[in-house]
Order: C-alpha cells, then structure tokens, then sequence
C-alpha cells in the first residue's frame, strides 16, 4: 500500500468518527440548551462525545504524517457524508433522494480533488515565526467571528472550522519535526507549536459545542468547507504544496472542490431541524429517556455515553401509546371557565 493510500484510509476513518462526535454534540447540546461550561464537564455523555473527537483527531494526526494538507483535509467532508445517515437513523428517518445526491457529489468532488492534488508525504513545516503569524491571526478571526451578534450558530462553525483547519497544519509541523531528527524534539517547533495545537483544538472543540445548538446541518457543513479552506491556504502558500499538471490541476481542483461544496450544500439542505423544546418531552419515549419538565432528558444510560446522548436504547420495546381522553359532546356537556 502506498503512503498516500495509508493518508487515505487513516482519514477515512477519522471522518467517521467525527461524525458520530458530531451527531453526539448536536443531541446534547438541543436536549440542554443553555447549559454552562462547568455543568457540561461533569457530563458522561459530553465526555463520551470528547473521546469520540480523541479518536478521531488521532487518526488525522497518523494521516498528516503520510499525506500533504490538501489531501488530507477536504477529505474532511467525508463527516458530513457520515453523520447524515448516521443522523437519520438516530432520528428514526429514512435518508432521503436529495441528501443520497449529495453524498454523490461530495464523494466525485472528493475524488476528483484527489487527483489533483495527490503528492508525496509532507516534508516541509512552518517555521517558529510562521507558526506564530498564522496562530495570531487566525485568533484574531476567531474572536472577531465569535463576537456576540445575529446568527451566532454559523459565525462559530466558521471559527470552529478555522481552528480545526490551523491545529491540522501545526500538528503536521509537529509530526514532521518530531519525527525526522533534524532537530531536538524538546524544541519550540515542537513543544511550542504542540501548545497552540492544543489551544486551537479545544477552541474548535467548544465552538462546534455552541455551533450545533441551533441544528447539526448547516454548522457542520460551514465547519466542513472552513476547515480544508483555512488548510489549503496554509498548505498552499507556506509549505510548498502544489497540485498536479498546472493550471490544468488547477483547474481540475477547482471543479472538484464546487462539487463536493455543492455536495455539502444539499446535505446540509435536507439535514432535520432540531426539535423544539416544547416537543422534547412527547418526543423523549423514542429514545428510550424520560423528559423533566424543563425539557431536559432525564434516565439515560450513563455507562455508554454516546448511546446515552443519541437517547438510544436498543434493548427498549416500543413505547405504549399514550392515551388521550376524549372530549364529551353530548348534550348538557359544560365548558369549564
């Protein structure tokens, strides 16, 4: 198997991962909305969501090492491929015409971006000054996108699909430097950069928290198309990556990309609106958890965390229907006041 064939592989599996994450985020973050920072910390299931991301994010990092940026990251899109069925079926939906065309779209975009942009493992890394340019002002971004204002859900996806853009292209320096012994590996290139990756990742972590409040479609495809956009722009400009055949590579990678953007796009389209608090507790019984009052799902399993936030039970019969009174209509019937 070849290195780019590994890169490959290693991402498609991280892509599965981060959506079963993301599917995770979005259950819990509309069965709790408003829930502070503290209180989600002493949540199993947030947790649970959190080692779904580990997972994933490990898996990229192995994938970094063998295969250019601009391979490695619109493979990204793959995750909202994944959690759109994966949503589905969580929601006792079928998947629909439109949400299969754009898988179709998104996976020829992919491939077709592929080929133009396949190249030989990375070699190159951002130097300390590089490194700090693009930290600073990718967190000036971040904070001007993270400001308070109107339509707060895509403007956070934004900034949580550039963090996760920047961490990706500062891990492959880590990776890179660590692992070619040219230099110390207790060197700021390493240590130094490892903290910023750490920073940038949890950013894009709890922004993608308060992104998926508002409904997992859109913000995920905005964090899908930012993240290889943020990427790209590091790769192309600062690491020497180049697409293959010139401009007619260009050109192909071009065509590509529209593609799978407009993948995204219908995927994001058809993806279910989140169900509104006031349904949550006559919509709790499909997923085998009681509903408080308040709206807040209460009974959930708690030894498997991710099953916990999909309210997923699957030893759980189908819930007795609930009876409903009938309202009298003979004569005499009286109206309260």
């Amino acid at each position: 198997m070849s290195v780019l064939a590994v890169a490959v592989v290693l991402s498609l599996f991280s892509a599965v991962a981060y959506a079963a994450a993301a599917v995770a985020q979005e259950r819990l973050a509309s069965r709790s909305p408003g829930v502070g920072l503290v209180r989600m910390l002493g949540s199993g299931a947030w947790w649970g969501s959190v080692v779904l991301n580990a997972s994933a994010a490990l898996l990229h990092v192995v994938a970094l090492k063998y295969g250019p940026l601009t391979v490695v990251q619109p493979l990204g899109a793959l995750t909202l491929v994944a959690a759109v069925p994966l949503g589905a079926r969580v929601a006792g939906r079928r998947v629909g015409a439109a949400e299969w065309r754009g898988t179709a779209y998104t996976l020829l975009g992919l491939a077709v971006i592929l080929v133009a942009a396949s190249g030989p493992a990375p070699d190159d890394v951002l130097s300390v000054p590089e490194a700090i340019a693009v930290a600073g002002s990718t967190a000036a971004l971040i904070g001007l996108l993270a400001r308070p204002g109107a339509r707060p859900g895509l403007r956070h996806a934004t900034a949580s699909g550039f963090a996760s853009g920047v961490a990706s292209a500062l891990t492959q320096t880590v990776t890179v430097a660590a692992t070619d012994r040219s230099g110390s590996v207790l060197g700021f290139q390493v240590v130094g950069v490892a903290l910023l990756v750490a920073a940038f990742a949890a950013g894009g972590l709890l922004l993608s928290q308060t992104a998926y409040r508002d409904g997992l479609g859109a913000p995920l495809a905005v964090v899908t198309l930012a993240n290889p956009l943020a990427a790209a722009v590091i790769g192309l400009s600062l690491l020497g990556e180049r697409l293959r055949g010139g401009p007619t590579g260009v050109l192909l990678a071009l065509a590509g990309a529209a593609l799978a953007s407009w993948g995204v796009v219908l995927l994001s389209r058809t993806a279910p609106e989140p169900v509104p608090d006031g349904g949550r507790a006559a919509g709790a019984a499909d997923g085998g958890a009681l509903a408080a009052e308040d709206g807040t799902a209460v009974g959930l399993d708690e030894e498997h965390p991710v099953a916990a936030v999909l309210a997923l039970d699957a030893a759980s019969a189908p819930p007795d229907p609930v009876p409903v009174p009938r309202p009298a209509t003979g004569p005499g019937h009286l109206t309260p006041l």
